[in-house]
């Protein structure tokens, strides 16, 4: 798995558990949707990612998420 590729999932996931959370416990949860966005959107635009920065560190072999 690659570095892109887990961001991916991870921001996918994040999302989608800040819906379940926001349905089934409190609409504040929805905060954690808007973060998530923020930071994809800043992601975009500056092309710093944390998660990608962490998980260059961390090892994960970079490479395209369409390969």
């Amino acid at each position: 798995m690659t570095v892109d590729r887990t961001v991916h999932l991870v921001a996918g996931l994040m999302v989608l558990l800040s819906i379940a959370l926001s349905h089934f416990l409190s609409p504040s949860w929805f905060w954690l949707t808007a973060f998530v966005g923020a930071n994809l959107a800043q992601s975009g635009i500056t092309g710093f990612c944390p998660l990608a920065f962490m998980l260059k560190k961390a090892g994960v072999q970079e490479g395209s998420c369409c390969s």
